[in-house]
C-alpha cells in the first residue's frame, strides 16, 4: 500500500491573521486553508468566537514550530 497523498498545495509559512468577531479560530483557519489550497494548517492559539485579535496561523511544514513559537498565555 503506498502513502495517501493530501489534497491542496504544499504551501508553508505562517500567516497573521486579524480574527473578527463571530468567527471561530477553527472557522478561520479552514477559510485560510481553503483560499491557499494548501494541505495543512493549524493555528497558535484559540480565542473565542466573540474575541477579535491576532490569531496566527501556520500552514504545512511551519505547522511543526507551532510548540516552539506560541506561548501559552493570551490577552484580551
Amino acid at each position: 500500500m503506498g502513502r495517501r497523498h493530501r489534497k491542496g498545495d504544499p504551501v508553508h509559512g505562517w500567516f497573521v491573521v486579524d480574527k473578527p468577531e463571530g468567527v471561530t479560530s477553527t472557522r478561520t483557519v479552514s477559510i485560510l486553508k481553503k483560499l491557499s489550497n494548501a494541505q495543512k494548517a493549524g493555528h497558535g492559539g484559540t480565542l473565542d468566537p466573540l474575541a477579535t485579535g491576532i490569531l496566527p496561523i501556520a500552514m504545512g511544514e511551519a505547522t511543526k514550530t507551532i510548540p516552539y513559537i506560541i506561548d501559552n498565555t493570551k490577552e484580551y
